[in-house]
């Protein structure tokens, strides 16, 4: 298990059925393990492991498939949520331990869930922020965003193409990233009325509607770095093709279909998060979807990159919730 230390901050590289899972791993204690989401990487927890680590937690952030100094496998359907929730598994197994809590954001949420729903015999409780829990059920993906747009496209039928996203961003990913960022922070998203970043006028790029000329205040010029870096070294197709596969997920998930979360659970949202607002009845249906919901909190003034954006409010839900889960 080669490994190598900075500061506090222990880097790994374990085995996986990708191939190997890079994480960044602090404290002892009970395992917590966080799964980030697009475009992003462990860097994106750097304010959670401290915090959770003092609180008494042995805490363990990946680099999910295709990202990062992990695997990337060259198939597009190697990136499916089944492949993802085995290496949660082969992560765990690999750091020694028989059990964790997973805590996802943005993808991640799904592939904590997931993992939670698939294998409750390692993940005995699920924290999920951003994007809430939705059980697999009706119409195939593809057939729902290829409807969303009207006469603009959806961004994630944007990302459906092998080879398309990926020609807008990778000639400027840091310019890329700076904007995508800014696009869906609470303090720097276009203000209400102007033209939805999510979605694309046919023929165009996403690009354009993203705001220029400031980052949001949690994302620092040396954070966008850390950034830009590692998906200009590693370039954008395995990180899109989670958006690929979300049609053989429907497939594969099939035998779990409108399956609840029995685990303890939490969800944490932003009001000014468009996936809070879309899924607002996926936030409804928790009494029946998370019988195990502990919490389920809405920051105000938050946009998507929740963690990042109110990082203190964060941490503390989120050891208020660990604390009380059974040992």
């Amino acid at each position: 298990m080669p490994q190598t230390t900075t500061t506090d901050l222990t880097h790994r590289l374990v085995a996986s059925p990708a191939g190997r899972i890079h994480l960044v791993e602090q404290g002892t204690g009970p395992l917590v393990l966080l799964v980030h989401g697009f475009p992003e990487s462990w860097y994106s927890w750097r304010h959670q492991l401290p915090a959770l680590a003092a609180a008494g937690y042995r805490v363990a952030a990946i680099d999910v498939r295709g990202y990062g100094r992990s695997s990337a496998p060259g198939a597009v359907d190697a990136y499916r949520l089944r492949e993802l929730v085995a290496d949660n598994v082969a992560v765990v197994e690999a750091l020694g331990e028989e059990s964790a809590v997973v805590i996802g954001h943005d993808w991640g949420s799904p592939i904590a869930a997931n993992s939670a729903l698939l294998r409750p015999d390692v993940f005995r409780a699920v924290g999920l922020l951003s994007v809430p829990y939705s059980p697999r059920g009706g119409p195939r993906p593809s057939e729902v965003f290829a409807g969303m747009g009207g006469e603009e496209e959806f961004y994630v039928a944007y990302f459906q193409e092998p080879g398309r996203a990926e020609a807008e961003i990778e000639p400027d990913v840091r310019g890329w990233l700076a904007g995508i960022y800014a696009a869906l922070s609470g303090d720097t998203m276009p203000e209400p009325g102007k033209p939805d970043p999510h979605f694309i006028t046919r023929g165009r790029t996403m690009r354009e509607r993203f705001p220029a000329g400031r980052l949001p205040a949690w994302l620092s010029e040396r954070d966008l770095d850390v950034y830009a870096g590692e998906f200009e070294r590693t370039g954008m197709s395995a990180a899109l093709n989670r958006y690929r596969n979300m049609d053989r997920d429907w497939e594969d998930l099939a035998d779990v279909d409108g399956a609840p979360i029995t685990r303890p659970s939490l969800f944490i949202g932003g009001a000014l998060d468009a996936s809070t607002a879309w899924m607002g009845d996926a936030i409804k249906a928790y009494p029946s979807t998370l019988p195990g919901l502990v919490g389920s909190h809405i920051l105000e003034d938050t946009g998507h990159w929740i963690q990042q954006e109110r990082p203190e409010e964060v941490n503390r839900l989120l050891l208020d919730w660990l604390n009380g889960l059974p040992g």
